[in-house]
Order: structure tokens, then C-alpha cells, then sequence
């Protein structure tokens, strides 16, 4: 399956580089799946799409502030994006530079001192010397906003770039379909009649890498750390007893139950995914799926093709451009049904 299929052309304008002035007031684009049928709403609107019986699932990975600025001790600048917390003094980390830093040199992270014990596909293992990675991200730690927002972070984004129900550090990107919901909006879900539940994944920076293989089938996917505890199984396995759906918030929880499931039946799983859902690939938890619109050529616009279908999300795509939705990280959701 050629890679080019899942191109398309947006319009620079379309980026959101700021999130909406109230989390549920962004768009809604309603996809239909059965009757390909497409509505626009606004996104508190999807109170109206989620029945009583029905299961909403949310990943509940706080993103850390992983972006944080440094130096060599000559005074070269640095950039760091901390990608995986090993321990509380040791990390991997992507590093950004001029020239890059050899293996144990010394390098600041801030003022606090570390040491490059190795480099592996890329990535720079670093031991901490002076202080636990977490005091470091609080004192000189960035929200790692994704580069094509091409801005700075703000002290908006502290607040903005996490979701309401965030509980678990981990991530270096926000779960972003989950950014739209208020706790307001969970109680009228739960007033409703519906459940919710909380897995856990922890999205790397691999999630914004397009695929860049001309095959897709040969595409090597990114590894993260999934947890879905027994307790949203056994609720997962109720919900489809009583003929109740089953809504995903956001592609990471899709990957979380579908990674759960991959047997067959959906069992505990705590551990690393690289899971790739692209069509042709079933669906065995997954009813429904709240999601925003992702970048072109990636695993994210592949999974929701294959949930869906192609020529369904092209058109629904196409729609969303001619009718001046917000694209990716801060930009307007879709609920496909």
C-alpha cells in the first residue's frame, strides 16, 4: 500500500497555532460510517453522540515539560527534548546543536550538569548529576509544543497543552483529541449514562514523524509504554455484553485497547506497543473514536483510514479544509461513528 495515498494539501492557515478560547467550543466534524453521511457541529455537541451504556475511554499521560535549554561547557548552545524518563537521574533524550556532544562529555541542561553515557538510533542517554530530571523540567523545563505550530511555548500552554484529566507524566506530546473535553463535559457524560475509564500511554516524539518509506507495510513503528489496567478490561467486556459502544479518546487510546486486544480478547497489558493500524487491519474493542485532524502521511491519518476507510477520510478531510477547520495539535476534533 503506497504511502502517497495518505497525502494531502493543507493550506498554512489551517494550522492551529493557538488552542480555541473554550476547549468544547471547538468544531466538530461527525463522520458517519455507515450512511457516509457528514455533519458540522461543535464539540459539545458530542454530548448528543454518546449513549447510555456506552464506555468513553480517555488516556490519562500527562505531558512533561520535556523541551529544556542548555549548553556545553564552552557556552554551545543546546536543545534538549527528553523522550524517556529510565530513572529519576537518567533519561534519553533527542539533542539539538551545532555540533553534536561526544559520548561522557559533560553537558548543562540549564545549570544542572549531566553526562552523554551513549547514543543509540539517534538518541543520547544521559546521567544527571546534580539534581532528578523532574526538579530540572520544573525549573527549566518548556511544554513541548510540536514544531509546526512555529512558536515558542506560552504560559497559556502550561494549562492548554494538557488535558483535564491528565494524571501520569510521560508524555512529550498531548493525547490532543482529549484537549476538547471540560470536567464539565465528563459529568454530563457520566449524568448521561454513560462510563468512562483511563489507560495510560505515554506519546514519544515518533508520533509526528511522517512515513517515509514509499510502502507503508514496511514503515518500522514507534515503541511506547502502554498500561490498561484489568478494571477497564472487565468494563470494556460489560459494555459490548450490554451491546453498549465503546469510544476511544484520541488515536493513543485506539492503540491502548487495540494493543490490549490484539489476541482477540481484550486482556491486562502493561508494557511497550508498537502496534500499527493502517487498513486492512481489524478493529477487535473499538466502536467509535474521537479524534483531530492529523498530518499527512502519518501512522495517525493511516489508523483512522483504516477504521473508517480512505476514500471516506479524504472526502471528510477535503470537507474540513474547504470549510476552514483548524488542523492538528490545537486544532478542531472529529467523532467517527
Amino acid at each position: 500500500m503506497k504511502t502517497d495515498i495518505f497525502d494531502y494539501d493543507l493550506p498554512a492557515d489551517r494550522i492551529a497555532r493557538y488552542p480555541a478560547q473554550r476547549r468544547d467550543q471547538s468544531r466538530l466534524l461527525v463522520l458517519d460510517r455507515q450512511t457516509e453521511r457528514l455533519s458540522d457541529r461543535v464539540f459539545s455537541d458530542i454530548i448528543d453522540e454518546i449513549n447510555k451504556g456506552d464506555l468513553v475511554v480517555f488516556n490519562n499521560s500527562r505531558v512533561m515539560a520535556s523541551r529544556i535549554y542548555g549548553t556545553k561547557p564552552t557556552g554551545a548552545k543546546l536543545e534538549f527534548l527528553i523522550e524517556k524518563v529510565i530513572d529519576d537521574r537518567t533519561v534519553v533524550s533527542h539533542i539539538r546543536a551545532n555540533k553534536a556532544p561526544k559520548i561522557d562529555s559533560e553537558v548543562f541542561l540549564g545549570d544542572y550538569r549531566a553526562c552523554v553515557l551513549d547514543k543509540d538510533n539517534g538518541l543520547y542517554h544521559l546521567k544527571l548529576l546534580d539534581s532528578d530530571i523532574w526538579q530540572i523540567m520544573e525549573t527549566h523545563g518548556h511544554m513541548p509544543l510540536p514544531p509546526y505550530m512555529k512558536r515558542e511555548d506560552e504560559t497559556l500552554d502550561i494549562e492548554r497543552y494538557q488535558t483535564v484529566y491528565s494524571k501520569l507524566l510521560g508524555s512529550v506530546a498531548a493525547p490532543t483529541a482529549g484537549l476538547h473535553f471540560t470536567n464539565e463535559l465528563i459529568e454530563k457524560i457520566q449524568a448521561k449514562g454513560a462510563k468512562i475509564a483511563y489507560v495510560t500511554l505515554h506519546v514519544g516524539s515518533g508520533t509526528f514523524k511522517p512515513v517515509q518509506v514509499e510502502d507503508i507495510t514496511q514503515h518500522n513503528m514507534h515503541v511506547e509504554l502502554i498500561d490498561v489496567p484489568l478494571s477497564v478490561c472487565q468494563l470494556v467486556k460489560d459494555t459490548k455484553a450490554q451491546n453498549g459502544r465503546v469510544i476511544a479518546v484520541g488515536t493513543t487510546s485506539v492503540r491502548s485497547l487495540e494493543t490490549a486486544a490484539i489476541s482477540g480478547e481484550i486482556k491486562p497489558f502493561y508494557g511497550e506497543s508498537d502496534i500499527f493500524l493502517y487498513p486492512g487491519k481489524s478493529f477487535n474493542v473499538v466502536d467509535a473514536m474521537i479524534t483531530n485532524f492529523h498530518l499527512p502521511k502519518s501512522t495517525l491519518i493511516m489508523l483512522v483510514s483504516a477504521f473508517s476507510s480512505i476514500d471516506m477520510i479524504q472526502k471528510a478531510y477535503q470537507h474540513a479544509i474547504d470549510k476552514k477547520y483548524r488542523f492538528y495539535s490545537y486544532g478542531d476534533a472529529m467523532f467517527i461513528k
